[in-house]
This record gives C-alpha cells, structure tokens and sequence, in this order.
C-alpha cells in the first residue's frame, strides 16, 4: 500500500495518525466474511416511513394527507 502527499506538509505524527485509521480500516474490513450482508440500519429502511397504510382517494382524503407521526 502506498500513500502519497498531495497538499500540504504534515508532521511525522499526523502521518503516523492517519496511517493507523487506514490500517484499522483495512483490517476491518478484512475481518467480514465477503458473504457476509450488513445489517441494514434501522433509520434507513423504507418500511419505516410507510409502516402505516396511505390514505385511499376519497372527498377526505385531502384532511389525511399528512404523514402520520
């Protein structure tokens, strides 16, 4: 693996810093099985913001047409 510089005149220790979080990144990354699926999070799932039925057309349907909260 080869790191290059492009701005900038960082210290001997800045360096060391942000090679120790590539490598803790890569070793990471390295320990999940390839196979393996993450889990999806919870705040990102689509079923959470349609988890209850939509309102259907109808002359009220304009008094429900807010997001349930």
């Amino acid at each position: 693996m080869t790191i290059k510089v492009l701005r900038g005149n960082p210290t001997p220790e800045e360096l060391a810093a942000a090679l120790a979080v590539v490598r803790a990144r890569a070793a990471a990354a390295a320990a999940v099985p390839s196979g393996a699926e993450r889990p999806r999070d919870a705040w990102s799932d689509p079923s959470r913001i349609a988890a209850h039925r939509l309102p259907q057309p109808g002359p009220t349907t304009w008094a429900r047409s807010h997001w349930p909260g």
